[in-house]
């Protein structure tokens, strides 16, 4: 399984889903793309993308402002 590292951390939205958006369409089908972000909407931000595009939410955390999604990447 690929992984790969998104870091967009002081960008504001849209950019955050945008960039994480052209870095999903590069993965294979069961890739996961990690994507650090400092931008506070993005929490709600990646949860719609994921149920919009058919990607898993594996996992979202946040420590100490900085936010690290986990993205599997749908069929």
């Amino acid at each position: 399984m690929s992984n790969t590292v998104l870091d967009v951390k002081g960008l504001n939205c849209p950019l955050p889903i945008l960039r994480a958006k052209k870095a999903i369409k590069d993965l294979a089908a069961g890739g996961v793309l990690e994507v650090i972000a400092t931008d506070p909407g993005s929490v709600k931000d990646f949860d719609a993308f994921c149920r919009q595009t058919g990607n898993e939410l594996v996992s979202q955390k946040e420590d100490g402002g900085v936010y690290t999604f986990e993205i599997k990447k749908g069929a």
